[in-house]
């Protein structure tokens, strides 16, 4: 299962609307199957599996890391008449499936095929690696992953507005592998108007991963009225190569997007703090000190200092170069 996860992580931020699942065969101790969900949502990962495996995946273990799929589309047939069809000996799930055209069906009807199916394997590891179709799933939007790269005091640029570059190498080559990962990529317009950034992916072997363009815009408010980037139904439209979104709350309408990466600027990071809407906190902190520069954020509603405490845990850290990164996981009830 713990294979299949990796595999599963290939598929990342390339599969939506579809989970990015990931799929191991093994017969008599040797792996014969290999899949992954492919970019767009097919081949599924127990499609490409089983293709690899051919007349091998009869009588063996099939790992997957979500219950297979149970119903048919154009583009394919259900993963579990599929797998059906093959005869595995056992099925093990690491989770079940809360889409509701499957949630229960596809082990339903795995076992109504005489196949043996089990389920709860590495579960949580599951539910993380596919965290975006999750909340999809349960919340009707993305998963929200905020980056801000800071000196030691907090700041994002100099008084003057000049931020490049704050942060070092390695760290901007690890947040360009998290921009890969991700379907589509948000800043403000101000950032937008004042930095120009490229939003891309520029790493040798991922160039053709660049994230889909968000520009968060009050000036592109539906019916001319007043509106800011904290919420609100503000008109969606395409320009150049990008969107604009006239507030935070229209983030469930993107289609396609199962993760959002928010660059900034600090009035944009404060937004989407202020609704509540960040999943992850993506913390690069430079050794250096600015002063009298612009912070980082921008008010994010905080009235009771008690309230600030228990909402963020610590998920990963270490040193990118002489930078500090840090990973922070919403807390929620």
């Amino acid at each position: 299962m713990a294979a299949a996860l990796a595999l599963s992580e290939r598929g990342r931020g390339l599969t939506a609307p579809n989970p990015n699942v990931g799929c191991v065969i093994v017969r008599d101790g040797r792996v014969v199957g290999r899949g992954w969900t492919q970019p767009g949502g097919r081949p599924h990962a127990e499609a490409m599996a089983l293709g690899e495996a051919g007349a091998l995946a009869e009588g063996a273990t099939v790992y997957a890391t979500l219950e297979p799929c149970a119903h048919r589309s154009p583009r394919g047939p259900a993963c579990a008449d599929s797998l059906a069809a093959a005869r595995p000996a056992r099925v093990v799930a690491a989770i079940g499936d809360p889409d509701p055209r499957t949630a229960g069906e596809g082990f339903a009807r795995l076992r109504a095929a005489g196949i043996v199916v089990e389920s709860g394997l590495l579960a949580a590891e599951a539910r993380r690696a596919m965290a975006g179709f999750l909340m999809r799933q349960a919340q009707g939007r993305p998963l929200v992953t905020l980056k801000l790269a800071t000196s030691l005091d907090g700041r994002i640029a100099l008084a003057d507005g000049s931020s490049r570059w704050i942060t070092g190498d390695a760290a901007r080559a690890h947040v360009h592998l998290e921009r890969a990962r991700h379907e589509a990529i948000l800043v403000g317009r101000g950032t937008w108007e004042a930095d120009a950034p490229r939003l891309d992916v520029r790493l040798p072997g991922l160039e053709g991963r660049g994230p889909r363009r968000i520009l968060l815009s009050a000036r592109q408010s539906r019916g001319g009225g007043n509106s800011d980037e904290t919420g609100g139904l503000g008109s969606r439209v395409r320009g150049n190569d990008e969107e604009v979104l006239g507030g935070v709350q229209e983030i469930a309408a993107l289609s396609g997007v199962d993760h959002l990466f928010v660059e900034g600027g600090a009035v944009t990071a404060a937004s989407f703090l202020r609704a509540d809407l960040v999943d992850r906190l993506l913390l690069y902190r430079a050794p250096i000190l600015i002063g009298d520069g612009k912070p980082a954020l921008g008010d994010i509603g905080l009235t009771d200092l008690a309230a600030a405490h228990g909402r963020w845990r610590l998920d990963d850290a270490r040193m990118l170069g002489s930078d500090r990164f840090e990973a922070y996981l919403r807390q929620r009830n």
